[in-house]
């Protein structure tokens, strides 16, 4: 049998049952475990499918974004205890970024009292809440307007960001897995990739209903981060697959 008609049967079983074991489908296509670890990784290349512990499951795909407005009320104590966390862990006068979403928006309610770090960010709701309530000193990055998530993206913002010398990135993401975060928005990926870049120290702020998701472009490998901060909701799978990873790993709440 060759990969092509593998592929095309694997696809058939996970898009039956959902979630099918290595094991079986080593039995079912006659061919080893290896072979069969080889195609589910060209598959979730693919975005076809996703590798769960001990197998592979359907791919849950994110279309498009979800707006600001939609994901305000969304885990919203899950990203209270991931908010709580960062901010107790950023030195006195830093400079840290950031980024566009509610997430991190969370973590920026926390550093209302801090009058010692200088805040850069691309998103419109953040720099207002820290402009009007905060003593932190504030860069916005300018750039694209995103309406629909009230933040700056393009290569407009990258380029505002590549100006600078950055202590600690906070990273947001509408879908990560073991592969890295993931956007339906091209226009966020250059913005991701210039934070990275910069910055000293590149940290992952994301409440678990994002994990194990996928869209069309990946914005940054999972290798790039130092820290992944999610809630005590990842599931048992999620925290055996990044348990191995290089960067530190810590479950909020």
């Amino acid at each position: 049998m060759i990969p092509v008609e593998r592929h095309q049967q694997i696809l058939a079983l996970v898009g039956e049952r959902g979630v099918v074991s290595i094991a079986e489908l080593t039995e079912r296509l006659g061919v080893s475990h290896m072979t069969i670890r080889r195609d589910v990784q060209k598959l979730e290349e693919q975005g076809a499918v996703l590798s769960v512990s001990g197998g592979v499951r359907s791919a849950d795909r994110l279309a498009a974004e979800p707006s600001h407005l939609a994901k305000t009320n969304m885990y919203s104590g899950e990203k209270m205890a991931i908010g709580q966390y960062a901010a107790r862990h950023i030195p006195r006068n830093s400079c840290i970024y950031l980024d566009a979403g509610t997430t991190t928006l969370a973590l920026a309610r926390e550093l209302l009292e801090r009058d010692d770090l200088l805040v850069v960010t691309n998103d419109f709701v953040i720099a207002r809440l820290l402009m009007e309530s905060s003593g932190c000193k504030l860069i916005h990055t300018g750039g694209t307007v995103c309406r629909e998530n009230r933040s700056s993206v393009g290569e407009a913002a990258a380029r505002s960001l590549r100006q600078l010398a950055i202590d600690i990135a906070f990273i947001s993401a509408s879908c990560w897995g073991p592969r890295g975060l993931f956007t339906p928005d091209e226009d966020k990926v250059p913005v991701k990739l210039a934070a990275s870049d910069v910055s000293s120290k590149r940290v992952l702020l994301s409440d678990s209903s994002k994990y194990n998701k996928i869209a069309t472009h990946l914005a940054l490998p999972l290798e790039r981060f130092d820290t992944l901060i999610t809630d005590a909701g990842l599931s048992k799978a999620g925290r055996e697959a990044l348990s191995a990873g290089s960067w530190e790993l810590v479950l909020a709440g």
